[in-house]
């Protein structure tokens, strides 16, 4: 059976860090999800992680505009399912985390906000 494999955004900005966190806790509330390193996937020139990045439904979550996570996947042509990009969610809301290496009260937030995000679009893929 597919699972759902989550992308997270691995870069030092303040969004990196809440895209790890926001992962981590979606990955332990569903047990059909997966989390994929993107340092390891980025480093894999020889594919070794291919196959599995083939044969699951993958969520990208970027940090920042730049959509690292996208073109990571894209260069190894693989398909991704749906895409969030945190800035993006985030602007509809009064918090901003400010820090890429602890979380505050108002990051915390920001992980809520993008775990129910990533939930919703579990969610969506598992209803299809």
């Amino acid at each position: 059976m597919k699972k759902i494999a989550l992308a997270p955004c691995n870069g030092m900005s303040p969004n990196g860090l809440v895209s790890r966190v926001a992962v981590g806790d979606a990955r332990n509330e569903n047990e059909e999800v997966i989390s994929i390193c993107m340092g390891s996937t980025s480093a894999d020139i020889e594919g070794a992680n291919d196959k599995m990045l083939r044969k699951n439904h993958i969520i990208a979550i970027n940090g920042c505009s730049g959509g690292c996570v996208n073109k990571i996947l894209s260069n190894k042509n693989i398909d991704i399912a749906q895409t969030i990009n945190i800035g993006d969610v985030l602007e509809n809301y009064d918090v901003a985390a400010k820090d890429p290496f602890r979380l505050d009260g108002e990051a915390e937030e920001c992980v809520k906000i993008i775990k129910n995000e990533i939930n919703n679009r579990i969610n969506q893929i598992k209803n299809k």
